[in-house]
C-alpha cells in the first residue's frame, strides 16, 4: 500500500467517524431497535455512495459551480435536518411523563415488530447524508489530493470512493450495534429522553446553520 493510500485511509476514517447529523440519526434509530439502527446506518452509507459517485463523475464540480443549485440543496438539507431535529425534541418532551425507575422494554426485532420502522430508518439515514450540501464540496476537494501525479484519475478516484463507503458500512452499523448492546441502560426513560434531546438539539442546530447560510449567502 503506497503512502498516499495510507494517508487517505486515516483522513477518511476520521471523516466518517466524526460525529454529525448522520451519527445522531443512527443512534436515535438504534434506540428503537437493532434492525432500525442498522437500517439507518446502511441508509447513511447509501447517501455517502451518492456523494462519492457524484465526485467520481465530476457532477460535484457542477453543483459547486452553480450557486443556485448548491443553495437549493442546502435549503433542502437544512429543512430536512430541522424536521428530524424538531421530531426528536418533541419525542423527548413526550417522554417526560414516563416513569424513570425502570428501563423501557427492549423492542422486538421480529418481522412483525414496528411495521415500517426499518424502511423509515433506511430512508431517514439516506436522506440525512444525501442532502448534506457540504459533502460534495468535501469530496471534490479531498479525493484529487490523493491521486498521484501521472496516474489515471478515474481508477484511483473509484478506489478512494469505494474505501470511504466501505468504512461507512463498517462504522455506522457498529455504532448501531453498540447502542443496541447498551440498550438496557440507554432505554431507561431518563437516558432516552436525554439522548432524544441531545440529538434533537444537534440536528436542529445543524439545520438552522444550513438555512442561515442560504439566507446570508
Amino acid at each position: 500500500m503506497d503512502g498516499q493510500l495510507i494517508a487517505f485511509t486515516g483522513v477518511a476514517a476520521g471523516m466518517v467517524a466524526m460525529p454529525g447529523a448522520d451519527f445522531a440519526v443512527v443512534v436515535r434509530h438504534a434506540l428503537d431497535s437493532r434492525r432500525a439502527g442498522v437500517a439507518a446506518a446502511v441508509g447513511v452509507a447509501g447517501g455517502l455512495l451518492v456523494h462519492t459517485a457524484l465526485a467520481v463523475a465530476g457532477l460535484a464540480a457542477v453543483l459547486v459551480a452553480v450557486p443556485a443549485l448548491f443553495g437549493a440543496v442546502q435549503l433542502l438539507g437544512g429543512i430536512y435536518l430541522l424536521y428530524l431535529g424538531i421530531g426528536a425534541l418533541v419525542a423527548a418532551v413526550r417522554r417526560r411523563g414516563t416513569a424513570d425507575d425502570a428501563p423501557a422494554a427492549a423492542p422486538a426485532d421480529g418481522p412483525a415488530a414496528r411495521p415500517g420502522t426499518v424502511g423509515r430508518s433506511l430512508r431517514q439515514g439516506f436522506l440525512t447524508n444525501a442532502l448534506n450540501p457540504k459533502a460534495p464540496v468535501l469530496f471534490l476537494s479531498l479525493l484529487p489530493q490523493f491521486v498521484p501525479a501521472g496516474e489515471p484519475a478515474l481508477p484511483r478516484t473509484l478506489l478512494l470512493a469505494t474505501m470511504v463507503v466501505a468504512m461507512a458500512l463498517v462504522w455506522f452499523p457498529a455504532v448501531a450495534l453498540l447502542v443496541d448492546h447498551l440498550g438496557t441502560w440507554l432505554r431507561r426513560p431518563r437516558v432516552t429522553r436525554a439522548l432524544e434531546a441531545v440529538t434533537g438539539t444537534l440536528l436542529t442546530t445543524l439545520g438552522g446553520i444550513l438555512l442561515a447560510e442560504v439566507v446570508l449567502a
